[in-house]
């Protein structure tokens, strides 16, 4: 008996079967069976079915002899389903990489509930990616299993029948079967979620729901749409037969039928014209007919209460006050645009401050970076000088890991904010300040960066139209115009910033101020960070951090299953991961990154506001192309590139060298190299130590642990202070694993 019947409906879906089954097909879970319905399709759809199951003897495929429709397709396999759960996954859609497993695991975790619900993201015909708004509700549900009537929240999610997973002898005690026409998800979902005793949650993205330019049922102009009152009718029945259910359902089920009605009707593409006004007389008479006794009327719904021209009013004038409204902030943007600019223009007026300095980083997410490497600098070396810094929201200002307390500082665009900039004798940032800072006369611009390059920059942009998408490289070169000095960890990276930003300042060969911590680096600085993160003691800490990739929409290419990579490392070691901070907020996480954490696999540490402290904790540092790199070897500690993409990464970014030959260590080109050098040891042998030392010695030459106090003395207080020597970087302070991280085979 497998562990999943997948039931799959099909109907003039060529173009799109096939990337649909693969992603159930090489699922790493594959104790399945694939139960392939052809609704008679006129398409190529059946032949697709019948390969597939000729070459997998997990596909059987039924043809029926006549089209009988979505709902009725999938009543069709049900019967010949044997699997513990009842996934139906419609044709178009695809599983993401690992999900069975996920959902596998979970299922075992809460002890085989009746419905599983997973997490989902839309996929767009342009390539866009956007995850579930309210995947909140399933990270809030908890580990353990609860009802609707405990968690009422669930019912807020979109009522389909793809995002969960069933019990099948929980289906079959309880008889659900599909209807026929539109909608027909709606008299299956409820009752299932009503009746469900035991309903567990996977915070994580399983399916990608793709959205489709045109063919899409749901958005095709029909009389079809009226099909939505039968289907509710269908679920009133069920309370009806049920008066337990019904005494706590029925008025929320009146409300969401009146809200589901509405929706369908403002939708533009959904109904003919002329059958607009008799879609609202039937919704408005349903909803008076299943009103319950003493029941509030939402005032959203109130509009059923009346007449259809009523209703057209509402939402006519509804559209004009948005317009209104559209308009209005327009032109108080204008204006607060022409008051900055006024501003900006008697700034000369007021008096620079000697001793003020204006710190920003990252955008303006807070005290982080080489900015704040400096302000510590600078609050010992210069007490006198005052720091002030710029966050972009009071969120920021509330969160002491991102602001510590008693730090000064001002809200970006507020009043404050435009004093300390018009009146700051030294501006710090490692991201150009917005184009309503002006440069004053007399005021001293340092720019400290993010990293050593090794991936294309500022106008060498210019030729990657991918790259640059959303980047206006010439109004970044005009806010660079206003940058006196660069700060430098190198000659490479000298001759890079002055070829990528020809602008007008000067390179300040002081070396990078957050490295200095890595240069001086302890054991005991490790072994905190370790505690704090939850690492065991005695572990080896894996470090794995990818960068986002130009060449897909979103950036997020998952190169490497760290669920593999976590489980091949075995016992003793703890993997973190780190994303691209860009991808921190995107669906990236909810493909499985999440739900690793959650279950103790992996640490998720993309949250880690200073990533010096993950440096700090690990003992070897897995990366693609990120920039990453060039800090780390300031820690003499392993590193491994794992550069499965280099063609196309190249090709679409464009690097400044080829690092897969000048490489701080060994690089692997897929994940049998990778593993292969983590199990036989070559990740920490003699070539290894070669390359990470000539590697420094090229990138490195100005980080001597002195960064931070050379910027304050010589930039901020005008102090001689010697350049550093480019002769490599201090003595290694590494402590390095004892043991190979794969056991050899």
């Amino acid at each position: 008996m497998p562990r999943f019947s997948v039931i799959v409906p099909c109907f003039k879906v060529q173009g799109f079967l096939r990337e649909c089954l693969d992603s159930v097909l090489d699922q790493s879970f594959r104790d399945i069976e694939v139960i392939a319905v052809d609704d008679c399709s006129p398409d190529g759809s059946g032949a697709i079915l019948d390969e597939y199951a000729a070459r997998d003897e997990r596909v059987r495929v039924l043809h029926l002899e006549e089209n009988v429709g979505l709902g009725r397709a999938r009543n069709a396999g049900l019967p010949h389903a044997t699997g513990d759960y009842l996934f139906f996954l419609d044709s178009d859609d695809t599983l993401t990489p690992g999900a069975l497993r996920a959902m596998a695991d979970r299922l075992a975790e809460t002890d085989d509930p009746d419905v599983l619900v997973f997490d989902y993201a839309r996929t767009y015909w342009w390539g866009g990616t956007r995850r579930n708004v309210l995947a909140r509700v399933l990270a809030e549900a908890g580990d353990g299993t609860f009802t609707a009537d405990e968690r009422p929240e669930i019912l807020d999610l979109l009522m389909v029948v793809w995002n969960k997973v069933y019990r099948r002898d929980f289906v079959d005690r309880e008889g659900f079967t599909f209807p026929p026409g539109y909608y027909e998800d709606t008299p299956w979902t409820f009752p299932v979620l009503f009746s469900a005793e035991r309903i567990a949650t996977l915070d994580r993205i399983c399916l990608n729901y793709r959205q489709r330019r045109q063919g899409n049922i749901l958005s095709t102009t029909s009389r079809k749409h009226f099909d939505v009152h039968a289907q509710y009718e269908r679920v009133f029945a069920f309370l009806d037969d049920r008066p337990r259910l019904a005494a706590r359902w029925r008025p929320f089920l009146h409300a969401k039928m009146g809200e589901h009605c509405l929706d369908i009707l403002s939708k533009p593409d959904r109904l003919p014209p002329a059958d607009r006004a008799e879609f609202f007389h039937r919704t408005a008479e349903m909803f008076r007919a299943y009103r319950p006794e003493d029941a509030s009327v939402p005032a959203e719904l109130k509009v059923l209460e009346g007449s259809y021209a009523a209703y057209r009013v509402r939402r006519q004038s509804g559209r004009a006050a948005r317009e209104l409204e559209r308009r209005t902030r327009q032109a108080r943007g204008a204006a607060a645009g022409r008051a900055r600019r006024f501003a900006a223009a008697a700034l000369p007026r007021r008096a620079l401050d000697p001793g003020l300095v204006v710190y920003s980083a990252f955008s303006h997410r807070g005290v982080l970076g080489d900015p704040a490497a400096i302000h510590r600098a600078a609050r010992d070396i210069a007490p006198h000088l005052r720091g002030v810094w710029v966050v972009r929201d009071e969120e920021c200002a509330a969160d002491p890991a991102l602001l510590p307390p008693g730090t000064e500082h001002v809200v970006l665009g507020s009043a404050a904010y435009r004093r300390v900039t018009e009146r700051a004798a030294f501006l710090v940032n490692n991201v150009n300040w917005p184009g309503t800072v002006a440069k004053r006369d007399g005021a001293v611009h340092i720019h400290t960066h993010q990293g050593t390059p090794l991936k294309y920059m500022g106008v060498d942009l210019l030729g990657r139209p991918g790259a640059r998408h959303g980047l206006d490289v010439p109004q970044m070169l005009r806010r660079a115009d206003r940058w006196d000095h660069s700060l430098v960890a190198g000659r490479y990276a000298e001759r890079i910033w002055e070829r990528a930003y020809p602008c007008h300042f000067t390179s300040a060969r002081t070396g990078s101020p957050r490295n200095d911590v890595l240069v001086d680096a302890g054991p005991e600085d490790g072994r905190r960070v370790r505690e704090r993160l939850g690492v065991p003691e005695g572990d080896t800490v894996v470090l794995y951090a990818p960068t986002r990739r130009e060449y897909r929409r979103g950036g997020l290419v998952e190169r490497l299953d760290v669920a593999r990579l976590a489980a091949d490392l075995g016992a003793g070691h703890t993997l973190v991961v780190r994303l691209h901070p860009s991808l921190a907020t995107g669906p990236a996480r909810g493909l499985g990154l999440a739900e690793l954490h959650r279950r103790g696999v992996v640490i998720d540490a993309t949250d880690e506001p200073h990533v010096e402290d993950l440096m700090l904790a690990s003992d070897l540092l897995i990366t693609d192309y990120s920039a990453l790199m060039f800090d780390y070897a300031l820690l003499d500690r392993p590193i491994l590139i794992h550069a499965d993409d280099w063609g196309p990464y190249t090709a679409t970014r464009g690097t400044y060298f080829d690092i897969t030959q000048e490489a701080p260590g060994h690089v692997s080109r897929s994940y049998r190299e990778l593993a292969w050098l983590l199990a036989s040891g070559a990740w920490r042998d003699e070539e290894a130590a070669r390359l990470r030392a000539s590697f420094r010695a090229r990138y490195c030459e100005y980080e001597d642990g002195r960064a931070a106090e050379r910027v304050v003395r010589t930039l901020l207080l005008g102090e001689p202070m010697p350049a550093p020597e480019p002769s490599g970087v201090p003595g290694a302070r590494a402590v390095p694993a004892g043991r190979d991280l794969l056991p050899s085979t």
